[in-house]
């Protein structure tokens, strides 16, 4: 069974279940030396970088299930390219996966409104980083919920009163 590393928007476990609907998830992985960007039609690709780390979902895909995901991708009209890379598995060392790389000659069309607040969601709901969290925030340009009030807490200290 193939393996695939989602970044974007393959992250979502609704999403997934609704064009993948046997795909078994299994956890978060992290591909070196690649960077989270957006497409100028405003979908999730990476780009290379030495220096970057980029966090995912690995996926466990029977190969009906791959050539739906080929579809959603379109990878036949040249929107994305597939390559086999090296991703580290939270729990288990490295394994190689498919990964799905944007073309940016390639257009899809424009990405939903709410592209970039489910895949943050998504990242949130795995357990991501704050740090990847917030990196893909700045992405999407979408700023930060307020951080809530610290609690307030009652001290009982009778000299006080």
């Amino acid at each position: 069974m193939p393996l695939t590393f989602a970044y974007g928007s393959n992250m979502c476990v609704a999403d997934m279940a609704a064009r993948c609907p046997h795909a078994k998830m299994l956890g978060m992985a992290r591909l070196p030396k690649f960077r989270f960007a957006l497409l100028p039609d405003g979908f999730a690709t990476l780009v290379r970088d030495p220096a970057a780390l980029t966090y995912g979902v690995l996926w466990e895909l029977s190969f009906g299930a791959l050539a739906a995901l080929d579809r959603y991708e379109g990878v036949a009209q040249g929107a994305y390219e597939k390559l086999i890379l090296p991703v580290i598995r939270d729990k288990g060392g490295a394994v190689r996966a498919l990964v799905y790389l944007g073309r940016p000659e390639a257009s899809l069309g424009r990405a939903p409104a709410d592209y970039m607040e489910k895949i943050i969601a998504s990242a949130v709901a795995h357990g991501f980083p704050r740090e990847h969290v917030e990196f893909l925030r700045a992405c999407g340009g979408i700023s930060a919920p307020a951080e809530p009030p610290p609690k307030f807490r009652a001290i009982k200290n009778e000299s006080m009163l």
